[in-house]
């Protein structure tokens, strides 16, 4: 088994992959109505990055610390858990986004928040969650990009920009939350599983945020613990959206 392992650390671990998990599925909501078929397509592949950074953390978790030999009902017994008291994702990624410009500006914080997450684990203790840091930030470069090239070509047409600056301004107080300390961050500061608490790297995330909108100024946002312990309003109807297929035959092996 790999160790460090408790359950403070599950507890760490967890909250990212449900992060992943929710915004693979809110990607996917776009495919087949985003505005031009480009974005359907790049939507598409990202949101199969993140779920598949999902299932990699999920499964670290369903092993105790230790991924291998994890089959995919377990997984799906995790990532599809009908109690909303298990979850730990910020509200950030349980909001739905039916405008295209917040769909947009929620794509880029939530990236932009990532590459700083997933830094941090880079060189963790856990070997696997190293190992998922990897592969993360090579693929996370080209969701950013995509970001970025949009809000270029956008945030400069007056129309545009403003819907941008708009959502930035509905979407920001929430993107703070993923900043909010999750149990067990403490003791994977102390046993190197992350190297510092994500919330000292809230300063710079937001210097990157004023700098990519070009707002001298941005709304409150507070990292409180309700922000990961607590589920949002949206949560339910996603969480029964996300379970719908295996609703048809909780028995089946899809």
């Amino acid at each position: 088994m790999t160790s460090p392992w408790s359950d403070g650390i599950r507890e760490f671990v967890l909250a990212i992959a449900d992060d992943e998990h929710l915004m693979g599925q809110q990607h996917a909501e776009w495919i087949g109505v985003a505005p031009f078929l480009e974005e359907d397509l790049a939507f598409c592949s990202i949101g199969q990055d993140e779920l598949g950074h999902a299932a990699t953390l999920y499964a670290i978790v369903a092993g105790d610390g230790d991924p291998d030999g994890i089959d995919d009902r377990t997984l799906d017994e995790l990532a599809l858990d009908p109690d909303p008291t298990r979850w730990r994702s910020a509200h950030l990624v349980e909001v739905p986004t039916p405008e295209w410009a917040h769909a947009l500006v929620r794509h880029w914080l939530y990236d932009a928040a990532e590459q700083v997450r997933w830094e941090l684990v880079a060189d963790s203790t856990l070997t696997p969650l190293a190992e998922a840091s990897v592969r993360a930030q090579r693929e996370e470069w080209f969701h950013r990009r995509h970001a970025d090239g949009l809000l270029d070509a956008l945030l400069p047409a007056p129309d545009a920009g403003d819907r941008i600056r708009t959502a930035l301004v509905d979407l920001f107080p929430l993107a703070v939350g993923l900043f909010t300390p999750v149990k067990g961050e403490a003791e994977a500061v102390a046993t190197g599983v992350t190297a510092a608490p994500f919330e000292t790297r809230l300063p710079e995330w937001t210097n990157r945020v004023r700098q990519r909108f070009v707002v001298d100024s941005l709304p409150d946002g507070e990292t409180t613990p309700a922000a990961r312990t607590t589920r949002s309003d949206a949560f339910g109807p996603l969480l029964s959206r996300m379970r719908e297929v295996l609703e048809l035959d909780a028995a089946a092996i899809w």
